[in-house]
């Protein structure tokens, strides 16, 4: 019997990994700014990533992640 699906936990730093396919250009731009900024192109595609997930509101941040979330407003009647 085939062993049932068991859900990976979360590791503090654990990562996942994908291929990422871009055009040439593109990864070329990333390697130069990536080398200006003493980083790898993955830590750079990570961090250009993490920033713009910020600063669109798709991902909490340690500060936030701790505060409490506020109560849902009650429909007006």
């Amino acid at each position: 019997m085939a062993e049932p699906h068991k859900p990976e936990l979360k590791k503090p730093g654990a990562r996942k990994n994908f291929a990422l396919r871009l055009p040439p250009d593109l990864y070329a731009a990333l390697e130069r700014w990536a080398a200006d900024d003493l980083r790898s192109v993955n830590a750079q595609i990570e961090y250009l990533l993490t920033e713009a997930a910020r600063k669109g509101g798709r991902l909490r941040t340690r500060e936030n992640a701790e505060a409490p979330r506020p109560p849902p407003e009650a429909p007006e009647t």
